[in-house]
């Protein structure tokens, strides 16, 4: 059988693998970060009734710059942003390709703070950028310091900060970012895919942007607003960003059939998000309860929980599918990270987690001590 690696493919590509997480169809699924908890009923049959307007025009292109999408994201945000403000594409992956086409390429440099998302070097070799990942603390954290002196260091063209990190957790205060805009003269990207957990008081990012016309702020409603199977990720920014991403965007890029779904959702935007607190319960359930069994939880303000202290994540990751239950093992070396999700998935993690920590104590580091959210 022929491997792509047969074909005529880039060669910076050859060697790499796809991005990709485990999909068994196990009893509990708390590896991905998905929101555990259906679209309410009467916000789909909003969305369907929204959709089924959108049907008989099917036979035309969409609205190429979703208007009244923008108009709608800008009034969820706030801050005084305006539908110009706004940028949405399929996926805040694609919102981070799209400015990456506008922004890095060929001959210019990406930088972020290893560990974080998995995906950002991927799309940095996708547009033929140089990639950098500086190291963030002993507990994954960044500080003002840290960020100024190895952006000084590199020169960066643009530099991607997520916060709520993926897959820490760890949030990002507002001098560490402004530290960072403040060292280049690039792009400044910042990913809040989780902003909607963050503990109460939490700053976004999207206070910054006044004056800032190189910031811009990555969203999804993937997560808080449990949409993750339509795939709308949006940005806020200097209207000039978005007129830049035009330049590279595809023809079209948001179907008539995603606009309206999304639209629909945002309209009943209270309704959607009225699980956030339940989410945000079982996240510091996970974190305070794993510290207790001796793990070393670190601090998120994300629905997920990076738990440190484990001798053999895949060994542990083994002994998590033997009981229904899939996790992540996403690394670093010693953790495994557990999306936050209902009250009973946490409770049969954490059950599990007692049994398995009982029967072998050796895929527990010895001298793991907690850290509180």
């Amino acid at each position: 059988m022929t491997s792509f690696e047969d074909l005529p493919i880039r060669d910076d590509l050859r060697g790499l693998t796809p991005y990709g997480a485990p999909q068994d169809a196990l009893p509990i699924t708390i590896n991905v970060n998905e929101n555990p908890f259906s679209v309410p009923e009467a916000v789909a049959l909003s969305i369907i009734q929204r959709i089924s307007l959108t049907l008989p025009g099917l036979n035309r292109y969409p609205d190429r710059e979703f208007t009244e999408l923008r108009e709608r994201l800008a009034t969820y945000l706030g801050q005084g942003l305006t539908p110009e403000h706004i940028w949405a594409a399929n996926g805040s992956n694609e919102v981070l390709q799209q400015l990456l086409q506008a922004f890095a390429g060929a001959g210019r440099k990406i930088m972020s703070f290893a560990p974080t998302y998995s995906m950002y070097p991927l799309l940095a070799k996708g547009v033929g950028s140089e990639w950098v990942a500086a190291p963030r603390d002993e507990n994954f954290e960044l500080t003002p310091e840290l960020v100024r002196t190895a952006i000084e260091a590199e020169r960066p063209d643009v530099v991607l900060l997520c916060t709520p990190n993926n897959p820490t957790g760890t949030p990002l205060d507002l001098e560490t970012i402004e530290a960072a805009y403040d060292a280049t003269d690039g792009i400044v990207v910042v990913d809040e895919a989780y902003a909607e957990f963050r503990h109460d008081g939490a700053p976004t990012a999207l206070s910054l942007l006044e004056g800032r016309p190189r910031l811009v702020i990555s969203r999804t409603m993937s997560k808080a607003f449990a949409f993750a199977g339509v795939r709308l990720g949006y940005f806020a920014a200097d209207p000039a960003v978005a007129d830049a991403v035009r330049l590279v965007r595809l023809p079209y890029h948001l179907s008539a059939i995603t606009q309206a779904a999304a639209i629909a959702a945002l309209e009943h935007s209270d309704t959607m998000l009225a699980q956030v607190d339940r989410i945000r319960i079982q996240r510091d359930r996970i974190v305070d309860e794993t510290a207790a069994l001796g793990y070393r939880p670190y601090r998120s303000d994300a629905n997920f929980v990076l738990i440190g202290g484990v001798a053999d994540p895949a060994a542990m990751f083994d002994e998590f599918v033997a009981r229904g239950i899939l996790i992540r093992n996403t690394g670093p070396a010693d953790c495994i990270r557990v999306t936050a999700g209902t009250e009973f998935e946490t409770d049969a993690f954490l059950s599990a987690l007692a049994e398995i920590t009982a029967a072998r104590p050796e895929l527990q580091l010895t001298g793991s001590e907690g850290v509180s959210a």
